[in-house]
């Protein structure tokens, strides 16, 4: 038996997805700025794609740009939208829990002499709210955080930040990495005071490379790709077709039935937590029902490193994660739970479970049942 909970990392394609994909790449090939009628039907993919995703967010459609994925739109988000800024303050905002995708290009930021500052998290991963009030000063240009995070699932509280920022200052751009929430919740950036959001296509069941940026109208934001103007010059080079069409259709499939599929991964969630909690030496990180995002588990097994029960998994055909999948292949200490103060013994033994709308409750108990019997046999060997 196969259970692959490694979805936060990345999902497989679903069969429409996969031929829409196809059908771009060998159908309608041309390039979507020629004017001939092969190069119309290439630039309809992206046309209907931006449709799509404008309708989901209740957005304009010429307020959303692809990229080639989550890395690319959070780079330009944060620091193209500093360069734009840069006469208005030096102070930038974000959270320690961030993924390196955003952590980065802060520390980027920090080389170049901005005052980046990082708010702290409570014991759940959330962001302390108090702790951005007393930083929000009038030389602030941006305020990046997440929407869920990536390690623990948890929901940050988007909408009363950006009430707050924009009261405070409405300069200030307000950025949402929204790439572990889009596909799980419905999101409304208007309606939250949200200036730039950022998606990644392989979290939603679209191809690998695919990724878009919402951009408010009148943002003050440089691009960081220059070229041949494309996509009104905000991100320049030939339009990725067959990625646009699949992230287009991908997130489509998301939204039309998103109370059905948040019920399924909600669901499966609680039990896999409820059935881990009752094994001893394992402490959990992530939170029940709607309070934390509905597809993500985070677990600590005392006594066991998480590469070494990860792998023994692997050998079951239980595919999980030993923490965020796009830092590197080698499990690293993580930030986030740092942030969250989780014990110090437990770092380096916790294992993020994520789930998809595909995912059985049989195959939680087939996970639960190996991990049930691996754990006492790895213990014994645990480095003293």
């Amino acid at each position: 038996m196969e259970a692959y909970f490694d979805n936060s990392a990345t999902t497989k394609v679903t069969e429409n997805v996969k031929n829409i994909v196809v059908d771009a790449m060998t159908k309608d090939y041309g390039n979507p700025s020629s004017m001939h009628m092969i190069g119309v039907e290439a630039e309809k993919y992206i046309k209907d794609a931006k449709d799509c995703i404008a309708d989901i967010l209740k957005v304009d459609s010429k307020e959303i740009y692809f990229t080639s994925g989550g890395t690319e739109s959070n780079n330009m988000a944060i620091i193209g939208s500093v360069e734009a800024n840069k006469r208005s303050g030096n102070k930038v905002i974000t959270t320690k829990v961030e993924h390196s995708s955003v952590a980065n290009p802060m520390k980027y930021l920090e080389k170049m002499g901005y005052n980046v500052v990082y708010l702290p998290v409570d014991e759940y991963g959330v962001v302390d709210l108090e702790a951005l009030k007393k930083e929000m000063s009038e030389d602030t240009i941006l305020v990046s955080i997440m929407y869920v995070n990536n390690e623990v699932g948890a929901i940050m509280p988007i909408h009363e930040i950006g009430k707050y920022i924009k009261t405070v200052n409405p300069k200030v751009v307000y950025h949402v990495d929204a790439i572990q929430a889009f596909g799980k919740m419905e999101i409304r950036p208007k309606k939250d005071n949200i200036d730039i959001l950022t998606v990644s296509g392989h979290k939603i069941h679209g191809p690998k490379g695919s990724g878009f940026i919402y951009i408010k109208k009148n943002t003050k934001i440089n691009p960081i790709i220059l070229g041949g103007g494309q996509q009104e010059g905000m991100r320049s080079g030939t339009e990725n077709v067959p990625g646009i069409a699949g992230i287009g259709l991908a997130a489509k499939e998301c939204y039309d039935n998103l109370e059905e599929n948040v019920k399924i991964m909600t669901d499966l969630k609680d039990y896999l937590i409820d059935k881990l909690s009752g094994i001893e030496g394992v402490t959990i990180n992530s939170r029940k029902g709607d309070k934390g995002a509905p597809h993500i588990v985070s677990a600590s097994f005392s006594g066991v490193r998480s590469e070494v029960l990860l792998h023994a998994l692997e050998d079951k055909g239980i595919y999980v994660s030993a923490g965020s999948a796009c830092s590197s292949n080698r499990p690293a200490v993580s930030e986030t739970l740092k942030a969250m103060k989780v014990d110090k013994d437990l770092l380096g033994s916790t294992i993020r479970f994520s789930f998809c709308r595909f995912n059985t409750k049989g195959e939680v108990d087939y996970a639960v049942e190996e991990i049930t019997k691996l754990l006492p046999v790895l213990r014994k060997y645990v480095r003293r």
